[in-house]
């Protein structure tokens, strides 16, 4: 066996409770702000198109981000395929800091870029850490069909 899955292995047995409710909240709160962008596709496209880079992409790039928080929030939430969901979700807020919280300034009064920060923050964990125990990607594993 090598390290990686020796690491791995411990990781399973020694994985705390309540790192799957944030995980769970995480993926709550990214199918929230996907309902969120549906409400207001027109403002999202908006803020899409201040980017001259991205203003030629912008119809196609609102739905992939409203699709992209749905899905992947659906997906995070029950653990299912969670580092796929993950790796989705990561270009989404890369592209929120540097297009869209860099013109407002880092830590503005609306608390939008922070929280931004630390949604990329859980995702970069959770890409790292997998979904945990409690979740469909750990009963496949305990369960193989």
């Amino acid at each position: 066996m090598n390290l990686l899955q020796r690491i791995d292995r411990w990781g399973e047995s020694h994985h705390p409770k309540w790192v799957d409710a944030i995980r769970v909240l995480l993926g709550i709160f990214l199918f929230w702000k996907g309902v969120v962008f549906i409400q207001n596709i027109d403002v999202l496209k908006a803020v899409i198109t201040q980017s001259p880079v991205l203003t030629v992409l912008s119809f196609w790039l609102a739905h992939y981000i409203v699709f992209a928080h749905l899905a992947g929030g659906i997906l995070i939430t029950f653990g299912l395929l969670t580092r796929v969901a993950v790796i989705v979700q990561i270009p989404i807020l890369l592209g929120a800091l540097i297009f869209v919280h860099t013109s407002t300034g880092l830590f503005d009064v609306h608390g939008e870029t922070g929280l931004s920060i630390l949604v990329l923050l859980l995702l970069i964990f959770f890409l790292v850490e997998g979904s945990g125990p409690i979740s469909f990607d750990g009963y496949m594993r305990r369960h193989p069909a």
